[in-house]
């Protein structure tokens, strides 16, 4: 597993300033001891999919994806793929111990994982893109519940679909928050590969209008 230090320090906010060496030391610290304690893990399920009024009809689930915005997202699609990847409960153990106990390396081993989740991500949506190869398609990029009018409680029946608690460990609570929670869900559509699909950025996040990286002019990896 690679952890980019680069994006660990840019989720820390980091502006080109001089990084003390103690501090240096620290952060390349948290980036190996992320690494033994995170059981990454991922799972999907490929579905033909039908498009109507009530929105977006997964064919042998119990799926049905509402909102103006996932319809879009899945536009020149007949089929998707929906994903689940964690990074496993011992990362979040570990981040609320040093939440107590020391929070700077809380705040970098949180730096740590976001850029690692992102990655294991990544590795989930290559399968994916392989699959699509195979049958002579191109993929979009990752859909997740809570972008735009997605609705994000939607989360438990993704899981349920896909076995997640089973298969990968990942629940989600009453109010849809994945556990643990270095966790993502998202969709992916097959579609046509003549076709570009250009992720929207961060205007369809849930968290737009709080987002600290935004505010500051950056970006978060998802």
């Amino acid at each position: 597993m690679y952890i980019d230090k680069k994006e660990v320090l840019r989720y820390l906010g980091h502006k080109n300033q001089i990084i003390q060496e103690q501090l240096n030391l620290l952060i390349d610290q948290c980036i190996e001891e992320v690494k033994q304690y995170t059981k990454p893990k991922y799972t999907f399920g490929v579905f033909d999919i039908k498009k109507n009024d009530e929105g977006v009809e997964l064919l042998e689930s119990n799926l049905i994806f509402k909102g103006k915005d996932i319809k879009e997202h899945l536009k020149n699609s007949d089929m998707c793929a929906v994903m689940a990847v964690t990074l496993g409960s011992l990362v979040d153990s570990k981040i609320r111990y040093y939440e107590k106990f020391n929070l700077t390396k809380a705040v970098i081993w949180d730096s740590c994982a976001s850029v690692l989740i992102e990655k294991i991500c990544d590795e989930a949506e290559c399968e994916i893109r392989k699959i699509a190869k195979n049958i002579d398609l191109g993929i979009t990029y990752r859909y997740s519940p809570g972008y735009g009018d997605f609705p994000i409680d939607i989360q438990e029946k993704i899981l349920n679909t896909l076995q997640a608690q089973k298969n990968i460990g990942l629940t989600a609570t009453e109010n849809s928050i994945l556990i643990p929670r270095k966790s993502v869900t998202a969709v992916i559509g097959f579609q046509d590969k003549s076709i570009t699909s250009e992720h929207p950025g961060c205007t369809v996040c849930s968290n737009y209008e709080t987002c600290e990286y935004r505010r500051g002019g950056d970006y978060c990896v998802n």
